[in-house]
């Protein structure tokens, strides 16, 4: 319980520390392991705490599609349980069901988890960095990580569990249109697939531990560390998380995955659904994180539909016209074509009317860009929030794997703030019209009356 309160007390005052050095530079030191992992640090010893992402290239995009949802089910059941430790070394060298294990965690005051997106498999350990604790917590992941159990009757349980809620989320209007929706925009790319529970009954335990080897390559690693850490000590600490997964000869390049494809025409899907409030999701395929355009489409976005209140959406949709309590725009960069969506809900009367402002507000951006007006205010709004995206461990973490992972220059946090004030209008307008198409929009509207 000790440990547990000091935990907490700490994490209450990282908030303090990390508002402050949000104004400060952000050195992220980068190198690459024997092995091929490659490591960003960021050094923080205001606080004994550490921070620690593992991503690998093995989300749900390289799901087999008769097992949508194999990785994320994968991820899942790490929890479910260890084997023992085959060269019996280390302080857990037992096996542990998964009782056990959740209680392991627990008297050392840290967490571990692991979890699937459409790109990446990743793992997540945060700890205290008094060394009797961290080394134990080390010790534990890497075991966590090499050695899952995948006990078949926990499988067995989990699976109905998942299937019934995902029953259960087919009953609500939001679901159905974002299935409808994504399926439509995606096609027949990995990104527009849903785990069923038709998909989910395709997967054994066989199945899970014959992903596992595949998916731990070291060679594919991305490792991001943030906290009271060296580099020699966050060198160490990287090679004893890793250190215990497959032996590879050599690394090989993982097989591509095709892009997404551009919509060739205008869809327009009217889904039956008896719903107090219509749900309309209106989009296309959008860029890719490596957009070279990607200051330009964020300010571009934050003013069309992104920047909540203030946003052209929100003012014509809304405030002129009283037709939808909110409205936004938002893009998805990913490793292929997230999508660019636009959202809101409405009464059923009106989701014509509402569908329509929102095509034209869409329309006419795309065609003519903004007001200086609405760039300054835009710019103004996102930089002086920056300091919010960067203000506890977490945040701090979550920028630096997105800059691990889509390979950004190391000095892209210092450079934020300067290159959003360099977007223009010219930028947005040029970038706008170049990535989205309003003629060839999917539109889905749900619960709509007749």
């Amino acid at each position: 319980m000790k440990v547990k309160n000091m935990f907490r007390q700490i994490c209450a005052g990282a908030a303090f520390w990390m508002a402050a050095w949000a104004q400060a530079a952000l050195p992220i030191q980068h190198w690459t392991q024997p092995s091929g992992a490659r490591v960003y640090l960021v050094e923080s010893h205001a606080i004994p705490m550490v921070d620690v992402q593992i991503d690998l290239d093995a989300g749900s995009r390289r799901d087999p599609a008769a097992q949508m949802g194999l990785a994320s089910v994968m991820a899942g059941q790490i929890s479910s349980g260890l084997r023992a430790d085959p060269k019996g070394a280390g302080p857990y060298p037992q096996a542990m069901d998964e009782n056990q294990l959740g209680e392991a965690w627990a008297d050392l005051g840290a967490s571990f988890g692991a979890g699937a997106s459409a790109d990446r498999l990743s793992f997540s350990l945060r700890s205290l960095s008094f060394p009797d604790l961290l080394d134990k917590a080390v010790a534990l992941a890497a075991r966590q990580m090499a050695h899952p159990a995948f006990p078949e009757a926990v499988w067995a349980r989990d699976r109905e569990r998942l299937s019934a809620a995902i029953r259960e989320s087919l009953t609500k209007p939001g679901t159905v249109v974002q299935n409808t929706y994504a399926q439509a925009v995606y096609g027949n790319h990995p990104y527009g697939y849903k785990t069923t529970p038709e998909s989910l009954s395709r997967i054994g335990a066989a199945d899970l531990k014959a992903l596992h080897p595949r998916a731990l390559r070291t060679c594919n690693a991305s490792v991001s560390v943030v906290g009271d850490l060296t580099r020699p000590q966050a060198d160490a600490l990287v090679k004893r998380l890793l250190a215990l997964w497959p032996a590879m000869a050599a690394c090989q390049d993982m097989p591509p995955v095709a892009e997404v494809m551009p919509l060739k025409a205008a869809q327009a899907l009217r889904v039956p659904f008896d719903s107090a409030q219509a749900h309309v999701l209106m989009g296309q395929p959008g860029y890719k994180r490596n957009d070279p355009d990607f200051f330009a489409l964020l300010v571009g976005n934050h003013i069309l539909g992104g920047g909540g209140f203030v946003s052209r959406l929100t003012e014509q949709v809304r405030e002129k016209r009283g037709l939808s309590y909110s409205v936004n725009s938002y893009f998805a960069p990913a490793l292929h074509a997230g999508a660019f969506t636009v959202g809101l809900q409405t009464r059923p009367d009106q989701a014509a009317q509402a569908t329509a402002v929102a095509q034209e507000v869409v329309r006419t951006f795309v065609q003519d860009g903004p007001t200086q007006v609405e760039l300054q205010a835009a710019k103004s709004n996102l930089i002086g929030g920056f300091a919010l995206r960067i203000d506890s461990n977490r945040k701090l973490l979550d920028n630096v794997s997105n800059i691990a992972w889509n390979r950004l220059p190391l000095n892209y946090l210092d450079n934020w703030t300067a290159q959003v004030e360099r977007v223009s209008a010219d930028d947005v307008r040029r970038a706008m019209a170049r990535v989205l198409q309003p003629d060839r929009m999917v539109t889905v509207v749900l619960g709509a009356q007749p």
